[in-house]
């Protein structure tokens, strides 16, 4: 196993190297401005339109589902592990530095998480079973032309490797080791249980998550429609507990998380000392909170029932802004806010989050913020679940997705029962392959991004003159 986690490292710091850091800033920072920073002229609108959808009851069509739906089927795949487990690890191995990185990542990701969700809708297809299916691999089908179908291809595999460590195994070992730590600190249970404890809880979840995805898009959506709005309300308050109760340590935080982003050894006592370091982990695991660049979640958003590719694409910016801005930021003010001592230069996870809550408030709190990660998990791997199904099925047909799905769900077992170094190395590996294909296409289809956004913001403007 050793042996194994050397290599997976190895590869992890290729794939995650100088080249990687360069591309995936290089695209956003291109998108942003052929869109003229669309993310920032947009926010208003995009933040009215998704949250006004809230309350929305309007049904999809079959074959679809509504745009808030879609929009919470890819936010369920984003506010999970990353966004909670993620930034605990970013700062044990990056520093607080790490959490800067991870805001300018997010910045530039809300245009290319944009681009990616309004390239999805505007090239999807329908399939045999009349669903609409998209992504990342039909955008590059559809838009690219036939000489480009090998990297659709290539997208389509990596997909389809990349959930099972990204979007089933890490998910599941989060959701275990919160409910792990919520038992310890009641004395329910005792470390040599864990073990047995952690199997059945993996069994139980690949049950659950089977019965969700075999019923198909809209069982899907109406679950993720449930469980992510509320518990992320309920995961921000009790995070702005922490933050409140502990105000006098706010300032002390942002020096360190501005310092910590250029000087590193100043901020972690000479333990992470390098300023790469910092930067690889908060824009590796800031990709890995909200999906920008990696086009994962824009197949979620291809299945939404609208016809104006650039609308939904700006719930895409929405999503960006609630995972990385509010809830990634919150988890790291709860670590860093709380006093707890942070174990530099190793491996954390969720364990280190729920600290930060019980330094505050005590033990009792472990129950609630076990519960949030375990709807938060859940939810990712069922929308993690769609993503894999969706590249599977564009390189072999429907005809394979349900024997994928059952297998998927198994893998919840693995998750359950696995190291946490191991699971996390083997996410980013794939995580940054496959966001090659895809940054590859948004770079050649940013005309098209381009040319959808001219004629909504023209016809955005005769609305007006209209009504004027």
């Amino acid at each position: 196993m050793e042996k194994v986690k050397t290599i997976i490292e190895a590869v992890n710091g290729f794939v995650w190297g100088i080249p990687a850091m360069i591309f995936v800033v290089g695209v956003g920072i291109f998108l942003t401005v052929r869109t003229n920073f669309i993310q920032f002229r947009k926010f208003g609108y995009a933040f009215k339109v998704t949250v006004g959808k809230i309350f929305d009851k309007k049904e999809a069509d079959n074959g679809s589902v509504t745009p808030f739906q879609a929009v919470c089927t890819a936010l369920a795949a984003t506010v999970g592990t990353g966004s909670i487990a993620g930034v605990a690890g970013a700062i044990a191995i990056g520093g607080p530095g790490a959490v800067f990185w991870m805001w300018m990542s997010a910045l530039l990701g809300m245009c290319t998480k944009f681009s990616e969700v309004t390239l999805a809708v505007h090239f999807r297809e329908k399939n045999k079973e009349g669903d609409y299916v998209g992504g990342p691999m039909y955008y590059i089908k559809n838009g690219l032309g036939k000489k480009w179908q090998w990297l659709a291809a290539v997208f389509s595999i990596l997909g389809v490797l990349a959930v099972f460590g990204t979007g089933n195994a890490t998910q599941a070992n989060t959701i275990v080791t919160a409910i792990d730590s919520a038992l310890l600190n009641f004395n329910l249970v005792t470390e040599n249980k864990l073990p047995a404890f952690n199997l059945t809880l993996g069994i139980i979840m690949a049950v659950l998550v089977a019965m969700v995805l075999l019923g198909g898009i809209k069982r899907i959506g109406k679950v993720t429609e449930k469980l992510v709005p509320g518990m992320a309300v309920f995961y921000i308050v009790l995070a702005l507990g922490v933050i409140i109760l502990n105000y006098q340590n706010i300032p002390t935080v942002f020096g360190a998380i501005f310092q910590g982003a250029f000087q590193p050894s100043a901020v972690t006592g000479g333990v992470i000392g390098s300023v790469f370091l910092s930067m690889k982990k908060g824009i590796s695991r800031g990709i890995f909170s909200n999906e920008a660049g990696l086009g994962t979640a824009s197949i979620a958003h291809a299945a939404a029932d609208t016809d104006d590719a650039v609308k939904q694409g700006l719930f895409g910016v929405f999503e960006v802004f609630v995972v990385t801005i509010l809830i990634c930021t919150m988890t790291a003010l709860v670590i860093l806010c709380s006093g707890i001592q942070v174990p530099y230069g190793t491996n954390a996870g969720a364990e280190l989050t729920i600290s930060g809550f019980t330094a505050t408030y005590g033990n009792w709190v472990s129950v609630f913020t076990a519960l949030a990660l375990c709807c938060f998990a859940f939810s990712t791997i069922l929308s993690w679940g769609l993503y894999g199904t969706r590249c599977l099925e564009f390189l072999f047909g429907s005809k394979v997705n349900r024997p994928f799905m059952t297998i998927y769900a198994l893998v919840a077992i693995i998750g359950a029962t696995s190291d946490l170094g191991v699971l996390w190395s083997v996410a980013e590996v794939f995580n940054g392959l496959m966001s090659i294909p895809n940054l590859i296409a948004l770079f050649l289809l940013s005309g098209t991004v381009v040319k959808l956004v001219t004629q909504s913001d023209r016809k955005e403007r005769q609305n007006k003159n209209v009504t004027n």
